[in-house]
């Protein structure tokens, strides 16, 4: 039985509805033919040329990513353009492309749920519930109310571990008690208002900005910054053996391989 690009997309769309993806996000098949049969799937973060390299050199005609490669419409596609030079070299390698954004941020079992449980943390409920379905268990974050309370230096040190983050940034007093914590991958810092509503004592997620923590800490809410990569490519690692799962129990043989050339662009001095 052939594995094609549509049969992937209906996992991917079961487990992450587009219909949770933000008005602003683009979900879905960026790059491809819906009918091709796939030798391979690659699972990365993002589409870079490394990964194309990658793709290519283990026989992979599906790249499934968490980062839409087409993420604002291009006004041409050509060599001129590292965006180009990357959707030419992907068409001529028979390379199909499909990303789950937002919508895999929002999902019950998505990124934001997966993330929290990589924390060691099993009940929690939804920061930001997306109305998309009659339910409460989708949207944007988790709130962990934890059982015994955590120093914020412990949790730091817990972020560390369990993400396998060379460092994180945090803001508060390292000896402030942790009762609650909310837990957003990726970018987080559009619902710090959100997080000071529902009295969380810390938010851990990447891509912080001075001015935005600085408020926050003299709000007395702890910040804990392990980076956008850190916290978001865990769980997509995690979402690519979940998917090779469905795929086994479904009759398929189609290997789902984890990339090796996925890293963050961040360097340390």
């Amino acid at each position: 039985m052939f594995l094609k690009v549509e049969d992937v997309i209906k996992v991917m769309e079961t487990m992450a509805p587009p219909i949770l993806a933000e008005s602003y996000d683009n979900v879905g098949l960026m790059v491809g033919d819906r009918n091709a049969e796939i030798n391979r799937i690659l699972v990365a973060l993002d589409v870079t040329f490394e990964v194309i390299e990658e793709a290519i050199e283990k026989g992979c005609n599906l790249i499934l990513t968490h980062h839409p490669i087409l993420f604002i419409k291009p006004k041409n596609i050509t060599t001129d353009t590292l965006l180009g030079r990357k959707l030419i070299k992907l068409i001529e390698n028979k390379i199909n492309v499909y990303s789950s954004h937002t919508n895999l941020d929002s999902a019950d079992e998505g990124l934001n749920h997966i993330a929290t449980e990589l924390l060691g943390y099993d009940n929690f409920r939804v920061l930001d519930v997306n109305k998309a379905f009659d339910n409460n268990n989708n949207g944007v974050g988790r709130i962990v109310k934890v059982n015994t309370p955590i120093t914020l230096l412990e949790l730091c040190n817990r972020v560390k571990e369990k993400y396998n983050a060379p460092f994180v940034r945090f803001v508060g007093d390292g000896n402030k008690e942790i009762n609650t914590i909310a837990v957003v991958n990726g970018s987080g810092e559009d619902y710090f208002s959100l997080v000071r509503k529902k009295a969380c004592d810390c938010i851990i997620t990447g891509d912080t900005r001075y001015h935005h923590v600085s408020d926050m800490r003299e709000e007395d809410i702890a910040i804990i910054d392990a980076g956008h990569f850190i916290t978001e490519w865990p769980p997509m690692k995690v979402i690519g053996k979940k998917l090779n799962n469905i795929l086994k129990d479904m009759g398929h043989n189609n290997k789902v391989i984890i990339s090796t050339s996925t890293f963050d662009p961040y360097n340390l001095a």
